[in-house]
């Protein structure tokens, strides 16, 4: 009944921007770089599993990293800080902390990464299926919803990364 249908690509991309919008509301968000971080973790599938990017002291050093890099720079700052929300939202989304050993190291060992062999999907195809078609359901409604359809719309959103929600 287990299958390795793939990653979740709209599902984790979806939900992504529904939160930050939802929370943060910020029209100046960069949304590109919130995209990419959303489904960065899912590199480790070259190593054959969950592995460095599903850890949250990755996400947590990538923050750090962004962080010491823009002393100084507000603006560069609010831009780069989408890369590790994304990041940390696929492990909400994803459910990684399911996977103590991999989510906490290295408070577990140093040796706890890499210990299991966990596949990079382990779900019945039933809910990869599920999942993907609520994100492509709110892909579509998102779609509508910052009216994307109106090509100066897109074109901020491809050139600065940034799109707000009509609210009528």
């Amino acid at each position: 009944m287990l299958a390795a249908p793939g990653p979740l690509i709209l599902w984790h991309v979806a939900s992504a921007v529904a939160a930050v919008a939802a929370v943060f509301g910020d029209p100046r968000f960069d949304y590109r770089l919130l995209l990419v971080g959303s489904v960065l973790p899912m590199l480790d599938a070259v190593t054959g599993g969950r592995w460095i990017m599903h850890t949250l002291a990755f996400s947590v050093a990538l923050v750090v990293v962004v962080m010491l890099a823009t002393i100084g720079r507000r603006e560069v700052r609010r831009r780069w800080l989408a890369l590790p929300i994304g990041t940390l939202l696929y492990l909400v989304f994803s459910a990684s902390w399911n996977d103590a050993a991999t989510f906490w190291w290295p408070a577990g060992g140093w040796s706890a990464l890499g210990d299991q062999d966990v596949p990079f999907v382990a779900r019945p195809w039933v809910v990869t299926a599920g999942l993907e078609a609520v994100g492509l359901f709110v892909v579509i409604w998102g779609w509508r919803r910052a009216r994307l359809d109106d090509p100066r719309r897109r074109q901020e959103l491809l050139r600065k990364g940034r799109f707000d929600f009509v609210v009528n």
